[in-house]
């Protein structure tokens, strides 16, 4: 594992971190994003969602509007029972294959990402309705292209950043 690995990039914190249910290996864990690192969902929201700053989040309004940052908790498949992989297509991993959210998919280089050490490394998860289930955080692979769609094979689904089980 290296020194340093990009977290899942915003658009797999976009993906992240709404996302991150979707993601996870387990029924997801609580409703909510992840607010350190943060996801892009939860950056573009505290942007404002009907006048977001950041090119990323503009392309994200511009693609889906503005329903998708107000529901960001929605990024989910409550029923996959660890068949992510076989329910959400490469591409779209930052929406779980939901269209409302098309716009967190978007391969774009000006993402939010932040770099992990292979050390101990706090993640903050803001659980805005918790309830039973784990999610799972996994780090993009090293030399990952945020300009490019998202891929299962992007993510170091053996090494997981964090996992949380009944967040509160």
């Amino acid at each position: 594992m290296p020194a340093r690995r990009k977290a899942v990039a915003a658009v797999a914190l976009g993906l992240a971190a709404s996302a991150l249910p979707a993601l996870s290996a387990a029924p997801a864990a609580a409703h909510g994003s992840m607010g350190d690192p943060v996801s892009g969902v939860a950056q573009c929201y505290a942007e404002g969602p009907e006048s977001p700053r950041s090119g990323a989040c503009r392309a994200t309004v511009a693609a889906g509007g503005t329903q998708a940052l107000y529901d960001g908790n929605g990024i989910r498949i409550g029923d996959a029972n660890g068949r992510h992989q076989e329910l959400i297509p490469d591409g779209r991993l930052c929406s779980a294959g939901n269209e409302e959210f098309e716009g967190l998919d978007l391969a774009r280089a000006d993402w939010p990402a932040t770099a992990v050490d292979s050390g101990p490394t706090t993640f903050a998860y803001r659980a805005t309705a918790p309830h039973k289930g784990t999610f799972t955080v996994y780090p993009t692979k090293a030399g990952y292209d945020p300009a490019r769609p998202l891929a299962w094979s992007d993510l170091d689904l053996a090494h997981p950043a964090a996992t949380a089980v009944d967040p509160r």
